[in-house]
């Protein structure tokens, strides 16, 4: 009881909270997430400094490498843990945020396994995310349902459903309307807590267990910090180190030159990697921002045959099955064309060669984000791959060099691509602050990470004035015509008289300082936050 009152003094709501959640946020699980909270968020903060004296290297032209001081790690011979039954085969994941019937629609897409997202496809409103964590609960109890009147429609589970994957928030990412100890918690800490509180039994007495997806490592000590946590968790919840199964995306630039680092140590409970392809692309223009010889074409032309995406994704596979674990392709964000048959067919036909290019490569699974690619993916993955993994595939002739991750890739940016960058921008922008994180703009389902790379590659054009295919400089003048052109076209479509329903003003202005602001903002979603 004296246990209970200490935590329950240590934690605020912050003012706009006015549902508390009391089934989630229960004594005893107040009491776990202050536990986790002041043992390990003050190393997190550390981390976060550590990435910005890192960046503070790249600009100052020391590019990423192969860490000296791992080296015997990266040549010794050793092997992770076991993977469980229920992992063994997962040749297409879907994901999605954590919004009810998308869950239930997800575990019943026929992919094996579905990630719900607390991260870049989740507006991480206090409501969405407490009430994500209950759907997740009511998934794993077999109990949860939806019904939508518009269609007069019921959602249920099928009797066999995807296994279920979680990411929590980025370690940058906070939960503000929680406050420990004076201090905003780590979102991060807060999802993974809750799900493992509420969850870890119900998995166990199926055999299954608690299973995640660990999103923006950037350097093999953010492994270590979240394999601190599995461990310390598991620990105080009474069960063995090992319980808790994480698969880390790879989808930072300096986290592909740390991929034997990363996995060793997880190495109690790490089961894959992931081509986080979106995020990827993102870092690779942050982290080379102030350097003209790595600007990227239209992100269009970005596709994982350029060349530095091509070596990331064989040395992923390489590592992974050196050490004994999956290696898991990219995200296909294309979604049916309901209205163009033609278009449809092509698109579709565009997922296919992606699909059949990584399994072809050696990958174990793939990344979907509508169920109805579901069936593309899997034919793909059936007819090359007959075995529920391709660990096999070694891939040990494989020699990639720090140069071949950092070679630029060749292109053209284009007025177009400039347009297209302010106008996905801005749209994602306003639905990500009416707490939808999750939007499908011109046939493509677009979160933040696709959001990330349409605002950075403006900024990063304006910094340096790129010369666009036609000749012309991007210049602020040019900028400003464009971006005001842009502005016009949203409001001509949403209607002068509704902006006021919508979010579009503050998206404008946000957007705006996002791509002009002369200090590079880290994160788009860290200022969109506080006007959520």
């Amino acid at each position: 009881m004296e246990e209970t009152l200490i935590a329950r003094s240590a934690l605020q709501f912050s003012n706009e909270v006015t549902n508390y959640y009391p089934d989630l946020l229960t004594d005893d699980a107040i009491t776990f997430i202050i536990a986790l909270q002041r043992r390990f968020d003050k190393r997190r903060r550390y981390l976060l400094q550590k990435r910005e004296e890192q960046q503070l290297a790249f600009d100052n032209g020391d590019f990423p490498c192969f860490p000296k001081e791992t080296e015997e790690t990266r040549k010794a011979d050793w092997q992770v843990r076991y993977i469980p039954n229920d992992l063994q085969d997962r040749r297409v994941e879907i994901t999605g945020p954590v919004e009810r019937k998308m869950v239930i629609n997800a575990l019943n897409s026929g992919a094996k396994t579905f990630m719900a997202d607390f991260e870049d496809s989740n507006s991480p409103s206090w409501e969405n995310c407490m009430q994500g964590q209950q759907n997740l609960i009511d998934a794993n109890q077999r109990t949860i349902s939806f019904y939508d009147p518009k269609r007069d429609k019921r959602y249920a589970l099928n009797d066999k459903t995807a296994t279920l994957l979680v990411r929590p928030r980025g370690l940058h990412l906070n939960e503000r309307h929680l406050l420990i100890d004076g201090r905003e918690a780590s979102g991060s800490l807060i999802d993974f807590a809750l799900y493992v509180f509420h969850n870890t039994k119900i998995l166990q007495n199926r055999g299954s267990a608690p299973y995640f997806y660990l999103p923006k490592l950037e350097h093999y000590l953010e492994a270590r910090w979240w394999d601190d946590v599995f461990t310390f968790t598991e620990d105080y919840l009474g069960t063995y180190t090992g319980t808790f199964k994480a698969t880390v995306l790879i989808e930072t630039i300096t986290a592909s030159f740390q991929l034997d680092e990363i996995i060793y140590e997880l190495k109690n409970h790490i089961v894959g990697l992931n081509c986080g392809r979106w995020d990827y692309i993102f870092s690779y223009i942050k982290k080379f921002r102030n350097h003209p010889e790595f600007i990227l074409p239209n992100r269009d032309q970005i596709g994982m045959q350029v060349p530095f995406m091509d070596a990331y994704s064989r040395l992923v596979i390489q590592r992974c099955h050196k050490r004994g674990i999956h290696a898991m392709g990219g995200m296909a964000a294309q979604i049916p064309i309901k209205d163009n048959p033609a278009a449809n067919v092509a698109a579709l036909e565009k997922v296919r060669r992606d699909k059949e290019h990584e399994v072809k490569n050696g990958h174990d699974g793939t990344w979907v984000a509508h169920p109805a690619l579901v069936p593309i993916a899997m034919k793909e993955f059936d007819a090359h791959m007959r075995t529920p993994n391709q660990l096999h595939r070694l891939r040990e002739n494989d020699v990639i060099t720090e140069a071949d991750l950092i070679i630029p890739s060749q292109g053209t940016i284009t007025e177009d691509g400039v347009r297209k960058n302010i106008n996905v921008g801005i749209l994602y922008l306003e639905s990500w602050l009416r707490g939808n994180g999750c939007v499908a703009l011109y046939n493509l389902m677009e979160d933040a990470a696709t959001a990330e790379i349409s605002r950075t590659q403006v900024w990063q054009w304006l910094k340096f004035q790129v010369n666009l295919e036609d000749g012309r400089k991007f210049t602020r003048e040019l900028y400003r015509t464009i971006f005001e052109e842009e502005i016009e076209k949203i409001k001509h479509l949403v209607g002068k008289g509704n902006l006021h329903n919508t979010k579009f003003e503050k998206a404008f202005a946000m957007f705006d300082v996002l791509v002009t602001s002369e200090k590079f903002k880290e994160f788009l979603t860290l200022d969109a936050y506080r006007e959520l």
